[in-house]
Order: C-alpha cells, then structure tokens, then sequence
C-alpha cells in the first residue's frame, strides 16, 4: 500500500501535466488529474497558446523556470513528434531606446546562463530574411529559444505521468474543495467526491473562482489577448516544416511573431486591456482548435493599427490578409509573477496560477519540491503568493494593476519606476509635512515613500567638492537627484530625519514567543528586555529565508522587524497556540533620527537617557519625547549615531513636528531612499531579496556573525555544520567603480578574467567615498582583483574591495 499523500491536481493543462509528470517522478503515485474540459485539449489557455519561449527575463527565478521549461520540452515527443522546436528567438529594435534596452537584455541573459548576442540590422534580416532591414536598428538573438507545442507537450505528459500511476479524468467540473479542521480533505466534483490530502490548484484564469471555494485571494484577472493567423505569405510558400525561422518580437509596438507553416502567426498586446468576467464565459463543452471557452470572438478593430505596424516591419505581409484571429485569455497579476503557494487557512491547499506555457515545466518542477522536500532549489520570493500585503489582493487593486502590467508587457521600464495608479494607498502620518517639503514619492506595496525632497535642492551648491556627485548616464539618471548626495552628506556630518513607517513590523507575543523564536532564528532572543538583535531566519537547507532585528521589549512580548508580507505569512502558520503574531505597520509609525548630531537634537526634549551609556548600541527602550510615548531603538542602517523612533500612528504627525522644530539649530534635513541607499552599501548593510535569499547561506553572504550554533537548535543549523566563511566557494563581494562616475543599477553580468562569473545584486553612487559601489555574487576572489561589469554595450571596470568602505572600526555609530 502507498504511503504518499493522495494528490488532486485541478486543470490539465500544462502547468498541471507537468505537475503530475514531476511528482510521479518523485515517486508519488497517488495523484489525480482533474478537468471540466475533454482530455488532452480541456478548452483552457494552454488549448490556444501561440507557444513562444523567450527565456531572458529580468528575474534570475523566471528565466531559470524558462530554462528548464525548454530543457524539459527539448525531452519530450508524441510518437516520434517534437514537443520543442528551437528556432531561436531575434528580438528587434526600430528605436535607439528599444536598442540599448536590448544591450540591458543580453546582460541579463549572461547573468542568468542563457546564450545570446546584440546583433545588427544585417545579421536580423539574415535571421529572419521577411524583415525590412530599414526598419531595423539591432536585434537580440537567443539560439536556444523557440516554440513549445503546448498541446502535444501535455499529451505526452499525460502518458508519462500515467504510466507511473497517475490518473487523468477530463469532463470533471469542481465544484467545492472538502476540508475539515483547518486542512484539506478532497475535492466535490459534479461525478462525486475525490479524497486527497493534497490539492492543488492549476487551473489557469479559472484560479480565482477555485480559490474562493476555500475564501483564498488569488489575485490574478483574465484578460484577452489577440492572435490572428494570416493567408499564405508567398516568401514561404511551399514550406513542408512548421517553422524554421526565428520566433520575432517586435517590442516598440507590441507584437510578436512566428510561422505556421507558410502562414505568420501575429500577437498582439497593442489593443486596449480587455478584461474578462468569468460569468460571461460559455460553458464547457466540446473542444475543438477554434472552438474553446478561452477562445472569444475577435474584436477586428483593436487589431488594425497593429496589422498596419506588422506590415511595415514585414513588408511581405502587404500582400496577405488575415485569414483567422481570435481573442484568447490569459491571466495578469498585479506585478506580473506567478502565483505560487498555500492557502493561509486551508491547510493542503496549494495553487500554481497565472503561469505562462514559458515557465510551465519550471514551476511544476518547483511545486513538486516544495511538496515532496519542502524546499525549492529555485528561489520563490517573487512568486510566493504570500508576497502581497492585503490590499494588494484586492479585486479593486488586482484589476487595476493587471491592465497596466498588460499595457505595460513591453515597454522599457526602469528598476526604480513607480506605477502610476493606484497611488497615496498607504501614507505615513507625516506624509502631509513630507508634501511640504517637495518629496518626490516612489511607491512599494502600495506604500508611498519619499526618494528625495526638492526643499534640500539649495544644498547641492554647498556640497564640498569632494561630496559633489557627477553627472550620470541618462538611464541611471531616471528617478534620481543629485540632491540624494546633499542628503547624504547631511546625514554624514548633522542630522537627518528617515521615514521607516512602510517596513513591515511584527508583534510576538505569549508565554511561546521566546521559545518560538529560538528556534527559527540564528540568533540568541533569550536576552535581557531591551534587548535588539539581527537575525537570520534560515530554511532546512541553511539559505536565508529572511533576516529580521528582534527586540525584546518584554519578558513574553517582542517587536520583530520584518522583509514584508512573507515573513508574517512564515510565522503565522508555525506559530503555536500559545504565540500571537500581529502585524501592527499600519498602527505604528517610524522615524529614523541619525547623524553626528542626533543627539544634540533628541536628549533635550526627553528626560529619559539617550546617552551611549543609557541606551547602548542594539538596545531598546521605551520613552517620551516632548510628552509622546515611544520605543526608541538604538539602531542605524546608514551607519550614523541615531535611534528608529516608534510610536502609535496617531501621535505620529506631532513626533515629526516635535523632531523638525528641535532639529532646525542643529541643521536637520528630511531624507529619502535615495541617499539611504548610497549609505547603507557604504556600511555593507545587505537587503535581503536583492542581495541574498533562500539560495545562499549566512557564509556566503557575509552574515556569519548572525549565527549562533552553541545557542542550541534551530531551523538550518544541521545545514550549517561544516560551513564557515573560509570554505565557501562564492562570496557577496563590494565592488568599487574604478573610473568614478558609472553607477550601475543591478542585475549586470560580472566578468572575472574576461569571463562571466556572476551578476550585481544593489549597486549605488557612494556619495561619503566619491565613487559607485556594486555588491555581486561571485566566486571567492581576493580584495584588489580587477573585475569588470557589463553596463549595456560597455564594459566597466571594477575592484574588489573590504568592506565596510565606511567606518569599519564603528565608532561613528557607538559614540
């Protein structure tokens, strides 16, 4: 008799074939495979996918999934017939913009592993000879790219995952999820029960709807996107093989391209965003290739202006028509990831969701490890479903920021760029006073947060001329001011005031809360109240879930500052009965006071000690300031004397007030991210979910000193055992600009001897040691090697260097 859980996958389609074919590999054979629609083509989107697989991506995580995905397909065949055909993919430019984002492009390519040259005009038209060369400026062309037959892919998926004990039932409508004392127990369908001890949801745009049958938020919205199909174009007459060339985006107006046989394929994202109700869908029935509820009759209309684009890049489209289009749904999230996880409430309860068929096999791969070990080899972060705070998971919000994703699927868009809309969804209680100044917000979760403020702009001409910052290229120019610098070098020799409300803060609390703690932390928590420590928080294989600084501000209550979303969904699920985890950001606010002269600015409107010898370094207490009450933490991210100052929202405008008018004699500034940032890489302090995840261990990303073994067990220390900073064989490394002036922004291949060795992970202008500053994973070199980085279509030079590059001995922010 088996002993592996009994596994109901909802949606057959090729997030779900890929599923059962990667736990039935892992030995798990109990698993079934449920579909409203007929097997293998059920109707859903993977029925009507066009199949292009660009693998490069600004994420690490995705273009690993992509890899895979091709790996995988390149593997499979029904009866001797290719499930992937690798043409190759040519990405074109017709503007200097889309040119030098191409060059961006295949820098990311080379981070991530994936084959691929900026090609001109010439080599484009050799590629694919259908293109007008003078419309041409450059091209990207990636060998290993190509098309998946998504359909044939999850026929012989089917078999496989058959052949291993799986079993397929299409005509099978869900209509609830059974589950009883917080944990799933199968599945009700319109045939009856199915048990299970494990569900998963892989059902596509049908997502949403599976997940209110447990009241999960699935914030994903279908949207229509058109496909047409064209007559016979006459330069591929007569061509017996599906497709030889390239598979073609054509970015600056939102196209893609590819054959079918002597006929192009044409996709389009030009139109308006067309939003799909799923009431409005027809039902279930026979399936067929024209004929599936995916499948909406074509709006001719939204097509004509980008029929009118493909005939001027394809000049041989001028002799054609098309012959076929349809409008086909697929899922957009709110920032354009996969939806990967667990309901928080329904125990058993997973979803894969909003996965194009060009990470399909790689998030199949990684749902089936997350099951069967309980840890992906790939990182998740950016596609945990638990990354989204509450009001991100709103139909209000998803719906509105999935039609900008679709709108925005190919434009150049900059690390920094803010959305839009929606925007002041989240205001600290000094947002009003930030106003007055000039903040200039950027926006994360629907926080606003201030990256500057005009009102400082006078003090750029005061810049001594070894603080005055040069001019930048215009791309890491976008959303900066030189009066980050100003901010900077305030903060370096007065004061200034940080806005730190949008961090995310946790309560712990209970008679468990510090023997929970204990045990998922690196750290020792069992300190004396008023104790702050930095800690890790570690998964079974020793990467880095997360790090967090714990304050114990009573014998059973403490005060954790968090990453986000993630780590209160980490600790909510294990915390025991007798452990309360609340999330008080939004309660709370947060001021960080630093600088050589903070406390000249705090002392006299207290009469709590703020001195070095009343609140040490990493200690906490609470206090009142000016009569408000507080919890002051003697802590500082930017390497300067200063506290983050706590207390309730409500007295949050009048602390602001209180710390403004006692700072003007001192010279205070309000600050922004900006200059925070610079800071923070000066001092080495990591981020983690840029510089680190669940892929490195404390070792390797500098964090050795969080761990503490001889405190006892915790999660990961097992892992650990053997590891120390001499016997990794990668390291974060500090890099510093060698010519001064070249900031680069993140994700940039890094060459060690001429060859790719790695990739930026945060990088910032260091405005205290006049120079940029990179932070990139690789191999363990030696302070003083050379390196170089790829900028676009230039190479920069770079240094390794110890860090911190400011303060190392720490006696600015001991003092």
């Amino acid at each position: 008799m088996s002993t592996t859980p009994r596994v109901v996958i909802i949606g057959a389609g090729i997030v779900g074939a890929n599923l059962a074919d990667e736990l039935t590999q892992r030995g798990w054979e109990q698993v079934t495979v449920l579909d409203q629609g007929p097997l293998p083509l059920t109707g859903g989107s993977t029925s009507h996918a066009p199949g292009l697989v660009f693998q490069t991506n600004a994420s690490k995580t995705m273009t690993g999934f992509a890899t895979y995905t091709v790996e995988k397909l390149l593997g499979l065949d029904v009866d001797g017939a290719s499930c992937f055909n690798q043409v190759g993919g040519l990405e074109v430019a017709t503007t200097p913009e889309r040119l030098a984002d191409l060059h961006r492009r295949q820098g990311w390519a080379t981070s991530w592993g994936v084959p691929g040259e900026v090609v001109g005009p010439g080599e484009c038209a050799r590629l694919h000879p259908l293109l007008d060369l003078d419309q041409v400026l450059g091209g990207f062309h990636t060998p290993t790219d190509g098309l998946a037959k998504a359909a044939r892919a999850v026929e012989a998926l089917i078999r496989r995952a058959e052949s291993r004990g799986a079993s397929f039932r299409g005509s099978t409508r869900v209509v609830g999820i059974n589950h009883e004392a917080g944990r799933v127990t199968g599945v009700r369908t319109d045939d009856g029960d199915v048990p299970a001890d494990i569900v998963v949801s892989c059902a596509g745009f049908w997502g949403r709807e599976l997940g209110k049958l447990v009241g999960m938020r699935v914030p994903l919205l279908p949207l229509a996107h058109q496909y047409v199909r064209t007559g016979q174009v006459a330069e591929i007459a007569g061509n017996t093989i599906e497709a030889r060339l390239p598979i073609l985006r054509h970015q600056d107006r939102d196209l893609y391209y590819r054959e079918h046989h002597d006929c192009i394929g044409i996709g389009s994202y030009a139109h308006r965003p067309m939003p799909v109700r799923m009431s409005e869908l027809p039902e279930v029935g026979d399936v067929g290739e024209s004929a599936m509820p995916s499948m909406l009759p074509f709006t001719e209309d939204d097509f004509a202006p980008s029929w009118e684009d493909s005939k001027q890049l394809l000049p041989s489209l001028r002799r054609a028509k098309v012959e076929t289009g349809f409008n086909g749904i697929f899922s957009f999230t709110p920032d354009g990831g996969p939806l990967i996880g667990e309901s928080p409430d329904v125990a058993g309860f997973w979803i894969a969701e909003a996965v194009w068929v060009t990470h399909s096999a790689g998030v199949a791969r990684a749902v089936a490890q997350l099951l069967v070990d309980g840890r992906s080899e790939i990182e998740l972060h950016g596609c945990d479903v638990a990354r989204f705070d509450e009001i991100e998971t709103t139909d209000a919000y998803v719906d509105e920021t999935s039609q900008r994703n679709f709108v925005e699927v190919y434009d150049v868009l900059h690390p920094l760029q803010p959305r839009l809309s929606p925007r002041d969804l989240r205001v600290s209680p000094f947002h009003d006073r930030q106003r007055e100044l000039g903040a200039v917000f950027l926006e994360s979760h629907g926080w606003e947060r201030p990256h500057w403020f005009e009102a400082n702009a006078p003090l750029v001409d005061e810049l001594p001329a070894e603080w005055r910052p040069p001019a930048r290229d215009a791309w890491s120019a976008m959303f900066h001011s030189p009066i980050a610098a100003a901010e900077a070098w305030k903060t370096r020799t007065a004061v200034a005031l940080y806005d730190m409300t949008a961090l995310k803060r946790l309560e712990v609390a209970g008679p468990g809360a510090l023997a929970f703690l204990e045990g998922l932390t690196t750290g020792k928590m069992d300190k004396s109240v008023g104790a702050v420590t930095y800690t890790l928080m570690l998964d079974a294989a020793g990467g880095i879930r997360s790090d967090l600084t714990v304050a114990r501000l009573g014998a059973e209550l403490f005060q954790v500052g968090a990453n986000g979303n993630l780590d209160l969904d980490h600790l909510r699920r294990l915390a025991p009965a007798d452990v309360q985890v609340r999330d008080i950001t939004g309660a709370t606010c947060c001021i960080g006071v630093w600088g050589p002269k903070a406390r000249a600015l705090v002392q006299p409107l207290t009469s709590d000690d703020f001195s070095n010898d009343g609140l040490k370094y990493f200690r906490a207490q609470r206090a009142h300031i000016a009569g408000i009450p507080v919890t002051a933490m003697r802590l500082s991210y930017v390497g300067e004397l200063g506290w983050e100052i706590y207390t309730s929202a409500e007295y949050g405008r009048k602390l602001w007030d209180v710390l403004w008018a006692a700072g003007r004699e001192h010279g205070v500034i309000a600050a922004g991210r900006a200059a925070f940032n610079s800071l923070r890489l000066e001092k080495g302090y990591r981020s983690w979910g840029a510089d680190m995840t669940r892929e490195h261990n404390p070792y390797e990303a500098g964090l050795g000193f969080a761990v503490r073994p001889q405190k006892g067990e915790f999660v990961g220390r097992s892992a650990l055992e053997g590891i120390s900073a001499d016997t990794v064989t990668r390291r974060l490394t500090c890099l510093t600009v060698d010519d001064g002036r070249s900031v680069v922004l993140g994700h940039e291949p890094v060459f060690v001897d001429g060859e790719p060795a790695g990739y930026v992970t945060s990088a910032a202008f260091g405005h205290t040691v006049g120079r940029p500053i990179a932070y990139a994973w690789l191999p363990a070199v030696e302070v003083g090697t050379s390196v170089e980085i790829q900028y676009f279509d230039r190479r920069v030079r770079a240094t390794v260097a110890a860090e911190p590059l400011v303060d190392p001995e720490m006696t600015r922010i001991r003092r």
